[in-house]
């Protein structure tokens, strides 16, 4: 027998403030009983029946509310809602017995072709018995006649038995309004995180607003069904020895729980749709599936509420849970699979090509094979990029520093030096200590930090090194293992390919002059190890192998992975303990369970003297070039809370170096000079009005107190600043148990 499409809609209607999704009504015993079903939280104080009826019961779904009324035979449905008088509903009528004892799916579709729609109607009828389904489209008013007219040709064709119910609605049942992240394919814009472009807000195709409608589906249809699965119309339950139904209908309270893996093409072939055969690939990094369910509905409980993820007032049994995958491409077809997921997450998956070529008879686009570059048995030169500009009374004891610990090159992307910086530069290129190379970014229209990465990827000095990492010059590579080397990290670190070093921010100390000693000695104050506010305190650089699992350079790790070589990657953080996989792709920041001290940290001089940071602020940032460091970057950065000496004990080797370093003249030379310009700036800078006042703030009891308290604070003072902290909560003891935040300003800029 041919299965047939039945077309039915919901009664809705509109309201001032809300809608009315659906009005059901039956037969019960000598009356009429109405169930209204709002789109919000709408009180029965709203709600007037006819004469004579009662309020039989309400009940919340996802915050929207559904009343339930006895009205008496005969009695037309005429309420007053909010204000409107004698509206009169146009009900819909209650048809279960139709689909008594069914197997049944329960689904959405949101734009879905009826090609896709009859081969999930093909798939299930096979392998799971289906026997009917209940489809909510949610398509405009004006689209739904050709799909329904080309699904029943499709069913006609394919002699395909299920019965198919479209249930349309005239009232969109999206969520204009949704956050970001309710969007499966949106990351919201932030460091580390994935930038996809998100559609355009539609309340006829974002993510569904109205969670009562699973509450319909029942009531009209499906409450008398043998077993219930909700799944869309682009996701399928592999095929198994026990049907989906007959698992829920066996489950203790008829309940189990279906976890959707998303799964995605590597690529579509030119001109031709996406199709369930040509999703071979996950996502290495996403664990997490989506939660649907199947329901047995006279083996459940009294009470149980059909959601959208789950059943409420209802346990599903989990020695059943079943897997099925989300075929995305279909769910947002695409020229390009990258518009949807980072192909970089993606990996092939076993299960999915067995399944294209078993089910589907489909040959799909498969993803390149990669080799991995051999990593050198030995050690190998070590290499740092970094970038600067207006830094030259610090170039010195930088690079003493890191030769003294095992670095072997360097090479400095610098741009609008006006202190000496590139002079010296090009001197140390000359007697071969760095290289030197003018920043590119205004003839590649990058940010200068993001320019010089792209260009150091065609330097020999980098593509022949081992290990590389790129750091700035404010940063320095504590190693606290052995003799404070880098072959007593590797030695402790084994067999890692990457090793994150969280960054220790320290402070000034209360250092408000510019003094020409380094920095590594001047300042040893900083933040505590569990430091998890601001963001920026936990964030990481990364030495990495450079060995080709990675497409390119990038600031906190290198970026593009090539993701057929993600098991090569051993990366551990400063304690040696290995990092988790949802970190290889985008991670930048350490986290509770990540950070890790023991073996290496950078410390991070982020502010230096008062007087420095003047200079540093006059010059400009070289990546985020757009945001001032004024007070509220200072207040960050600026960290005094407790003494940190362990990179103390590295810097005898670091002097040695770098006296054997000026006892060139040439060098001695250009460092004084740069040394003297430095000053030269302290002194044109602080003779301005706007920069006597801020060095005045920086010096203050309020600002070296505040420096101080940082454990104390949410998150959002330190995204407003200073300024949001009262006189009586800077007046507190550090250490004792108290915090402090305030609320977020969602416009201030920072």
């Amino acid at each position: 027998m041919i299965g047939k499409v039945i077309r039915r809609k919901m009664a809705g209607c509109h309201f001032k403030k809300f809608s009315l999704l659906d009005a059901v009504i039956q037969d019960v015993d000598d009356a009429q009983h109405v169930t209204l079903f709002f789109d919000a939280s709408v009180s029965p104080k709203l709600v007037t029946p006819p004469d004579g009826s009662a309020l039989l019961g309400t009940k919340s779904v996802g915050g929207a509310a559904v009343l339930s009324y006895a009205l008496p035979r005969g009695a037309e449905p005429r309420f007053d809602i909010a204000g409107q008088k004698q509206v009169l509903l146009a009900c819909s009528a209650v048809e279960r017995s139709e689909y008594r004892d069914a197997n049944a799916l329960a689904a959405v579709r949101n734009g879905e072709s009826a090609a896709v729609v009859l081969d999930w109607l093909a798939h299930h009828e096979t392998y799971h018995r289906m026997t009917s389904a209940v489809i909510l489209d949610r398509s405009r008013p004006d689209k739904g006649d050709a799909f329904a007219k080309n699904l029943q040709a499709g069913i006609t064709a394919r002699q395909l038995g299920c019965d198919v119910v479209l249930l349309t609605t005239d009232i969109p049942l999206g969520k204009p309004d949704a956050p970001a992240e309710a969007h499966p394919f949106n990351v919201p814009e932030a460091p580390g995180k994935d930038r996809m472009k998100v559609p355009p807000a539609d309340p006829w195709t974002s993510p569904l607003g109205a969670m009562s409608v699973y509450e319909i589906i029942r009531d009209r249809f499906l409450g008398d069904a043998r077993a219930v699965a909700n799944i869309d119309v682009h996701d399928l339950i592999p095929p198994a020895k026990t049907t989906v139904f007959d698992a829920a209908v066996g489950a203790e309270n008829g309940l189990i729980e279906l976890i959707g893996q998303h799964c995605y093409p590597w690529r579509v072939r030119n001109d031709d749709d996406a199709t369930f055969g040509d999703h071979t690939c996950v996502q290495f990094d996403t664990a997490s599936g989506r939660r649907r369910w199947c329901i047995a509905p006279h083996h459940a409980p009294e009470g149980s509420v059909w959601r959208l993820v789950r059943v409420g007032n209802a346990t599903p049994d989990l020695s059943r849970t079943i897997r099925f995958y989300r075929y995305m491409a279909l769910r947002h077809p695409t020229p390009s699979i990258s518009k949807i997921v980072p192909k970089t997450s993606l990996v092939e998956h076993p299960q999915l090509l067995d399944q294209a070529a078993k089910l589907w008879d489909h040959a799909p686009v498969r993803m390149p094979e990669i080799e991995i570059d051999t990593p050198a048995k030995a050690r190998g030169r070590c290499a740092i990029v970094t970038t600067m500009k207006n830094e030259g009374p610090f170039i010195l004891e930088w690079l003493a520093f890191h030769r003294s610990i095992g670095f072997d090159d360097f090479i400095i992307y610098t741009n609008d030096c006006t202190d000496g910086t590139d002079t010296m530069l090009d001197l140390l290129q000359e007697k071969g200590i760095v290289q030197h190379r003018d920043n590119p970014f205004q003839k590649v229209n990058l940010k200068p930090q993001h320019a010089a990465l792209q260009a150091a990827e065609q330097e020999k000095i980098i593509q022949n090194a081992t290990w590389v990492t790129c750091i700035d010059v404010d940063e320095f590579v504590n190693i606290k293992c052995g003799d404070g080397t880098l072959d007593a990290l590797f030695a402790a670190t084994k067999n890692a390919n990457m090793i994150a070093m969280t960054w220790r921010l320290f402070g000034n100390g209360d250092v408000h002059a510019f003094q020409p000693t380094p920095i590594t000695e001047q300042f040893q104050r900083c933040a505590p190890e569990h430091t998890r506010k601001p963001h920026q305190a936990w964030g990481f650089k990364t030495l990495f192998q450079n060995t080709g699992i990675f497409k390119k350079l990038g600031v906190h790790r290198p970026k593009g992975l090539k993701s057929q070589l993600w098991k090569e990657i051993n990366w551990v953080n400063g304690s040696g303990q290995p990092l988790p996989r949802d970190m290889y792709r985008n991670g930048w920041r350490s986290t509770v369970d990540t950070y890790g001290y023991d073996l290496v940290q950078l410390n991070h001089y982020a502010v230096r003297s008062a007087e420095s940071f003047l200079v540093k602020r006059d010059r400009g940032r070289v990546n985020h070039v757009d945001r001032d460091q004024g007070l509220a970057y200072w207040f960050r950065m600026n960290n005094n809370a407790e003494v940190e000496q362990s990179i103390q004990t590295r810097l005898p080797r670091m002097k040695e170096e770098l006296a054997r370093l000026l006892e060139d003249a040439d060098i001695a030379a250009a460092h004084e000079h740069s040394v003297a310009c430095h000053r030269r700036k302290i002194t044109e800078l602080r003779a301005t009005e706007n920069y006597s006042k801020f060095y005045a703030e920086l010096t203050s009891p309020r600002m070296e107190k505040l420096s101080t308290l940082h454990a104390h604070f949410g998150a959002n003072v330190f995204l407003q600043g200073p300024g949001t902290v009262p006189d009586e909560v800077v007046a507190r003891k550090q250490g004792d148990d108290w915090a402090f935040t305030v609320e977020r300003e969602e416009e201030t800029q920072h």
